[in-house]
C-alpha cells in the first residue's frame, strides 16, 4: 500500500520558519509531480504549491509567493517545503500529495491528486 509520510510540522510564532518534508513508502514517485495542499478547519482545502519531476518546474498559490519554496531531495523522492515569514493565517494541516499523470501544474486542484499524505498540523502563533 502506497503512503505518503510527512514530517516537521509543529507551532512557531509568526515571523518564524518551518520546513516539512515528505518521503513516499512502498513505492518511489521520482517520475512524478508531487505536491503540497492545506486545510485550515473550516475551509476548503487549498493549493500551496507543486513541484515537477525534474524538480525545475514549481508553482506557487497565491497566499504562499515568495514566502514558501517547494524542493525535492538529492534523489527526486523526497519533497520538501520551506516555509518563511509565517503568518497566523498560515495555520492548517498540511498535506503532502502525489499529482496524477498529465495534470497541468500550473492550475493544480483537489481532483488532481491520487494520493494524499496523512497530514501535518502547521499552528503559527500572533
Amino acid at each position: 500500500q502506497v503512503q505518503l509520510v510527512e514530517s516537521g510540522g509543529g507551532m512557531v510564532q509568526a515571523g518564524g520558519s518551518l520546513r516539512l518534508s515528505c518521503a513516499p513508502s512502498g513505492r518511489t514517485f521520482i517520475n512524478y509531480a508531487m505536491a503540497w495542499f492545506r486545510q485550515a478547519p473550516g475551509k476548503e482545502r487549498e493549493f500551496v504549491a507543486d513541484v515537477g519531476a525534474s524538480g525545475v518546474t514549481t508553482y506557487y498559490g497565491d497566499s504562499v509567493k515568495g514566502r514558501f519554496t517547494i524542493s525535492r531531495g538529492n534523489a527526486k523522492n523526497t519533497v520538501y517545503l520551506q516555509m518563511h515569514s509565517l503568518k497566523p493565517e498560515d495555520t492548517a494541516v498540511y498535506y503532502c500529495a502525489k499529482v496524477r499523470a498529465g495534470a497541468g501544474l500550473q492550475l493544480l486542484s483537489a481532483p488532481d491528486v491520487e494520493y494524499w499524505g496523512q497530514g501535518t498540523q502547521v499552528t503559527v502563533s500572533s
